[in-house]
Order: structure tokens, then C-alpha cells, then sequence
């Protein structure tokens, strides 16, 4: 029994846990297991036996030494088998985080996805009376006195939660500046970088970057650190101010100091390098995030697809795709938004139409952006059965549609010639809750009836516009006049244009060329001067002009200073059609040599640059950008140049072409026939071409015969 005494005897302690108890010991910090009944053995010694070790010194004693709790019991255990201070345990109870490392480069500081180290939240007693304070601030004036005198009624002296919440309960950037800065001069608690992002959240609101950078260089100054939030404000404020080389100053400072960027910065400043054009930095930054360790969002890849759209770059465009599948970042609507309109760009309608479909089947629902943008594209590729099928598709599914979305259908019925479908689709709109035809709609109709020369149906639009009160804007009028003229309906063409500009449509130069080029199809002096005196009211200038070049008795400086000078004060897009329509009008007068001297004056001020082209195998004309007087005009001029060059015995090349296009769009309609027509008249040496629709076709040989028949007395070699 003696000899017993001096052995430990195990004792087994049984006991069980409830799950739901949590007054426990707190070393227990696994979740329980199924089974919560544990298992003890404690020694017990004899009063001969050796002491059990003394606990370690961090071990507090407990309260009541005589007695001690079972929690008491266990801490020496707690200390010593469960504490990770082993070094073959601390693998157990610890996860190694793998950080970017640069071996030439010291090691940077990578900021947790929490930028901010958040106080212990407590209650504030006092929120009531400062969100009225703040409210009070909100609604004073802007000034400085206003300012100053609200903050003389401050409730409480500001601390550090209070500032604080005072400053995130700012709307207006002015005061939240004006707060701030009055803050730092009561020296109350020392400033912190939360506070200056604070601010400049604020300021960037109101896009004042010039303010933001200023408190970035006062943190630089005074010692301040500057995280990855201030950074991200800096840079994404001068990315709103269109100030692009001070953003990448920002970032580069940023990537300098040591910080890593964070999905929000990258996503940023990828944007800003795309708008500056930069597509070789864009990559290079991309590529040196990835290898960092950043994985690009969804916005990431829309920056990357929209700059890559806007290059009209179908490789850029399949990289990103490519990307997005092994990074495995599943694309949201935006980013199929800008992908489909980055293949409107590229010209790839078929590869759209899969994004498309691929977007479908993966469940996401495209809402109007979507279907806008994959309308654009079926209209400029002019796949009408298509564009057709989604918009059955459209109403099948009830998919969202908006003004633009029906607006752009109409349009590119119009483009396309779909009359039945647009009609159709316009008394759909009349029948829908929200989306009841506008002025852009109406437009859109006026243009197909316009172009397919349905005059009854337009005039009878344009009554029921005024009916129901829908304005007509200046792009309904000059569809209207447009087709009133190819009808000869002058009368009807004065009063629709009498009426648009009682209604407040204020005739642009489109307008005027639409005049103008009616003035050149009456067939009657009275119905000029009719039409003569509405382009009067719309551009007196213009007028001057014509009457100017139909006097033959001006000298040809007099009307290149008088055409300079219309052609300065006109729009780009319109100054192409006034020169043609001049040209035509003296073609009617029989006023060819005039019709010349105006297409020299074009031809000289860049008005139609891709009129001639050579290489060292063919010469070409291509007429399709002139009108029907100005490309016989051109026919002209090209044929009595070649018959100089012949008769100078000069290098020619083997092929002669004149382009005129297919007569498809409905602004060429008719040119090719009528240029053929003129070739035949001149007997010039062309033929159609077999091999390419729309061109006509000589050869050297072909040429040289027909300038030496028109020449019958001179001996002319062949060349």
C-alpha cells in the first residue's frame, strides 16, 4: 500500500458538452463532433509523492487555490499540449499565405481585402443629435459665413467617431472640404488616413481633383500614410476629369511606394490607358497584374473588350474571351454589352450573333443595351432575316424593350428597305403601355416612306403628327421635302416646309442640301422660284451662290472666293452634296463649263478625296460619293485628261476602271445606269466588268484606239 502510494493512479472524468452551451471552457474552439462526450485522465498523488509541475508563469492562479474550478484544472493543459508554441505544431494551426515576390525588387506591402482597421464597434449615445447637425450643415448655404455659423452650434466636442460620422453624413463636397479642414485646425486628436479618404470620396463627386491632390500631397508632408483606397480615389477622380497623364502619374507613384493595386485601381487605371490610346501599356499591365496575383473582375474585361472594339481588333477581342474562360470569370450582361458592340465595330455580325446565343443559354437575360447593339449590327451587315428573327425572339420572350431599342429597329428598317416590318413594328409601339411612338419614331417612318417614294403615306404621317400634337424635327422635315421633291409636289413641299418651321424646326445645312438638290430637279422656272424662296429663308448665302454661278459673265476667282467662303460656314457632311447639287443645277442650265469649274473647286478644297486612284497596273474613277450631273461631270474631265496623256506619248497602265457601285443604297439609286448611259454617249472604251459588280472596265490598248479615232488626222503610235 506504502509502495502504491508513490504511483499516480489515472482517473477517468466523463462528462458531456451540449452544443448549444457556450458558457464552456474556452480553449474548446473546434466545433463540436457528433459525439460531444469527452474523455479526461487526471493523476492523483499521494501525499508522498512528488509535486505535479509548477504551471507556467503566464498561467494566473487561481482565485481560490484550496478549491479550483474545473476550468482552473485544465489550463496548465491548455497551455502546454493546445497552445501552437511547438515548432512541429505550428503547421497544424497555421495556413501559409503565398505573396507576390520579386527577387530584384524588395518585397511589397499587399493590403487584405479589409483596407480600413475598423474600431471595436460601441453605441454612440450621442447619434441622434449629430445626424441633425449633420442635416443642419446639408441644408445651410454654401458659403463660408453660413458654414462657420452652423459649426459655432456643434452639440458636442468633436472626438474621433463623431468627426467621423459628421463627415460621412456630408452630401455636398464644399462643406465636407470645409468640415474637414476645420477639424484639423481644433488639433483635437491627430488626423488619420480614413479622414482624408473620407474627404475625398466626397470631393471626387464633385470633380475636384485638384483639391484631391493637394490633400494627398499634405499626407505625403506631414507623414500620412497613403493606402490603397487613396489611391484608388486619386486615380479614378482624374480618370472623370478627362486627366489621364495624372492618373498614370498617380499609379506609377502608387506601384513606386511598394503597394500592390487592388482589383478596383487595376480596373481603373486599365480604362484610363485604353481611352489614352495606349494598347501596348493596357497589355502590359494587364499581364504584370496576373502574374502578381490579381484576378480581373468583370469590368476589367470590359475595358479590355471595349478598347479592343474601338480598334476594330478581332484577335483583341477573341484574347478576351480566351482569357475570361481560363481565368474562369463567368461574363455578366456589361460585359456582353461591350463585347457585342466591339464585334459591331470589328464587322463580325455572325460571331455577335454566337456571343449572343452563348449569353442566352448560360441563363443571363439581356436587357436593351443588349438587343440595341445586336441590332446595330444585323442593320450595317444588312442581315434583314435576322434582325427580323430577334425581334420575334424579342416578343416571344417579352424581353425589355426601351425608345431606343424600337427606334433603332425602325432605323434599320428604314436602311434596309423593310417597309411591311416597320409598319408592323410601328403600330406595335402605338399598342405598347410604355413605349408610345416619339418624334425619333415618326422620323424613322417619314424616312421609309421618304426613301421608297411613298408620298400618300407620308404626307398622311405627317397629318396625323400634327394631330396629336408629336413634334416634327428637322431630320422628319428633310425626309418629307426630300420625297416631295422626287414627286414633283411643290406645292405640298412649300407648305410642309412653311408648317415645320412655324412649329419651331430650324432649317440645318442638311436641310439646305435637301433644297437644293430639288431646285435641281424642277422641271419649271415657277416651281424654282418657289423652292428658291424657302431655301432663301433657310440660308440666304447658299442662294447668292447659285445665283452667282449662273451668271456666266462671273470670272472663275470671283466664284472661288464666294464658294470658299459657303463651303467654310457649312458643315462637313454637307459640303460634299452642295457642290454636287451646284454642279447639277448647271448641268440642267447647260452650263457644263461651269459644272467643270465647280468640280475643280471640290477637287481642290478636299471635297472628294478618293475621286481619283493609281497604281502602277490600273487607274481608277470612282463616282459613287457624286451625283448623276457630277459623276458625267467627272467622266469628262478623267477622259479628255487621259486623251492628253496619250497624245503626250506618256506611261499608261495596262487597266482603265470607273467604279459606280451597285445602285443598292438609296442615295445611289440609278448612277450606274446613268453613267453607262454617258460612256455610251462619249463612245468612251468601257465595258462592264464580268469579274466585279458595279465597275467598268477598259484596257490600255482600248484607250489608245479611241483617243486616235477622235483624232483621225494625226499619225499616233501605239503604245
Amino acid at each position: 500500500m506504502a509502495a502504491s502510494a508513490s504511483l499516480s493512479t489515472p482517473l477517468d472524468v466523463h462528462f458531456s458538452i451540449p452544443p448549444s452551451d457556450s458558457k464552456r471552457a474556452i480553449f474548446f474552439t473546434k466545433s463540436p463532433r457528433t459525439n460531444s462526450s469527452r474523455v479526461f485522465t487526471f493523476s492523483c498523488y499521494s501525499s508522498i509523492s512528488k509535486p505535479p509541475p509548477k504551471p507556467p508563469q503566464n498561467v494566473p492562479e487561481s482565485p481560490t487555490p484550496n478549491n479550483p474550478s474545473l476550468s482552473d484544472q485544465l489550463k496548465p493543459l491548455s497551455t502546454t499540449t493546445l497552445s501552437p508554441t511547438k515548432p512541429d505544431q505550428a503547421h497544424l494551426l497555421s495556413k501559409h499565405k503565398s505573396t507576390w515576390v520579386n527577387p530584384t525588387k524588395p518585397k511589397r506591402s499587399v493590403l487584405s481585402l479589409q483596407r480600413h482597421k475598423r474600431s471595436p464597434y460601441s453605441y454612440n449615445p450621442h447619434v441622434r443629435e449629430l445626424k441633425l447637425f449633420a442635416r443642419k450643415l446639408n441644408d445651410c448655404d454654401d458659403t463660408e459665413e453660413s458654414i462657420s455659423i452652423v459649426l459655432n452650434e456643434i452639440p458636442f466636442q468633436p472626438t474621433r467617431e463623431n468627426a467621423l460620422l459628421i463627415l460621412n453624413s456630408l452630401k455636398f463636397w464644399p462643406k465636407t472640404y470645409f468640415f474637414f479642414n476645420w477639424v484639423k485646425t481644433q488639433n483635437l486628436f491627430p488626423m488619420e488616413t480614413i479622414f482624408y479618404n473620407v474627404a475625398m470620396k466626397s470631393l471626387r463627386f464633385g470633380r475636384q481633383f485638384h483639391l484631391i491632390e493637394q490633400l494627398a500631397n499634405e499626407m505625403v508632408s506631414n507623414g500620412i500614410e497613403l493606402d490603397n483606397i487613396t489611391y484608388s480615389t486619386i486615380i479614378s477622380c482624374a480618370k472623370r476629369c478627362n486627366l489621364y497623364d495624372k492618373a498614370i502619374e498617380w499609379f506609377e507613384r502608387m506601384y513606386k511606394t511598394g503597394l500592390m493595386p487592388d482589383e478596383v485601381t487595376y480596373s481603373v487605371i486599365l480604362d484610363v490607358y485604353a481611352k489614352s490610346g495606349k494598347v501596348e501599356q493596357v497589355l502590359s499591365l494587364y499581364e504584370r497584374g496576373v502574374a502578381s496575383g490579381w484576378k480581373p473582375d468583370a469590368v476589367a474585361f470590359s475595358v479590355l473588350g471595349k478598347m479592343f472594339g474601338e480598334a476594330g481588333d478581332y484577335d483583341g477581342i477573341r484574347y478576351v474571351l480566351q482569357e475570361m474562360k481560363t481565368l474562369g470569370v463567368q461574363p455578366n450582361v456589361v460585359v456582353y454589352n461591350t463585347l457585342l458592340e466591339a464585334m459591331g465595330k470589328a464587322g463580325k455580325p455572325g460571331l455577335a450573333r454566337s456571343l449572343f446565343d452563348e449569353m442566352v443559354e448560360s441563363g443571363l437575360s439581356p436587357n436593351e443595351k443588349t438587343l440595341t447593339a445586336l441590332i446595330k449590327i444585323y442593320g450595317k451587315a444588312r442581315w434583314a432575316k435576322d434582325a427580323i428573327e430577334l425581334w420575334e425572339r424579342m416578343r416571344a420572350n417579352r424581353w425589355p424593350m426601351d425608345f431606343i431599342l424600337y427606334n433603332t429597329l425602325l432605323n434599320m428598317c428604314a436602311d434596309i428597305g423593310l417597309v411591311e416590318e416597320a409598319e408592323r413594328l410601328f403600330e406595335d409601339m402605338k399598342h405598347s403601355e410604355h413605349c408610345k411612338p416619339d418624334s425619333y419614331s415618326y422620323t424613322a417612318m417619314l424616312n421609309i416612306y421618304g426613301s421608297g417614294g411613298n408620298v400618300e403615306k407620308a404626307m398622311d404621317l405627317f397629318e396625323e403628327m400634327s394631330k396629336l400634337g408629336v413634334a416634327v424635327n428637322v431630320m422628319g422635315c428633310t425626309c418629307l421635302i426630300q420625297c416631295l421633291g422626287k414627286a414633283r409636289r411643290i406645292d405640298d413641299l412649300v407648305r410642309v416646309f412653311g408648317v415645320s418651321v412655324e412649329r419651331g424646326v430650324k432649317p440645318d445645312d442638311r436641310l439646305c442640301g435637301c433644297l437644293l438638290s430639288v431646285v435641281s430637279l424642277c422641271a419649271t422656272s415657277e416651281d424654282v422660284n418657289k423652292v428658291v424662296a424657302c431655301l432663301q429663308q433657310a440660308n440666304p448665302k447658299l442662294v447668292s451662290l447659285m445665283k452667282l454661278i449662273q451668271d456666266e459673265k462671273t470670272g472663275l476667282e470671283t466664284v472661288k472666293e464666294e464658294f470658299r467662303s459657303v463651303i467654310r460656314d457649312t458643315a462637313v457632311d454637307a459640303r460634299r452634296p452642295f457642290c454636287n447639287c451646284l454642279i447639277d443645277i448647271c448641268r440642267n442650265t447647260n452650263l457644263d463649263e461651269r459644272a467643270h469649274e465647280l468640280l475643280y473647286l471640290g477637287t481642290l478644297y478636299g471635297l472628294y478625296p478618293g475621286l481619283h486612284n493609281k497604281t502602277v497596273d490600273e487607274w481608277s474613277l470612282d463616282v459613287r460619293s457624286l451625283s448623276i450631273g457630277a459623276a458625267h461631270t467627272a467622266l469628262e474631265e478623267w477622259m479628255g485628261t487621259l486623251a492628253k496623256i496619250v497624245e503626250r506619248e506618256e506611261v499608261l497602265p495596262e487597266l482603265f476602271l470607273a467604279q459606280t457601285g451597285t445602285g443598292t443604297h438609296k442615295f445611289s439609286q440609278g448612277l450606274a445606269t446613268s453613267f453607262a448611259s454617258h460612256v455610251k454617249k462619249l463612245a468612251a472604251p468601257f465595258k462592264q466588268s464580268e469579274e466585279k459588280a458595279g465597275y467598268l472596265v477598259a484596257t490600255r490598248e482600248d484607250l489608245v484606239s479611241w483617243v486616235q479615232s477622235r483624232i483621225p488626222s494625226a499619225d499616233h503610235p501605239q503604245l
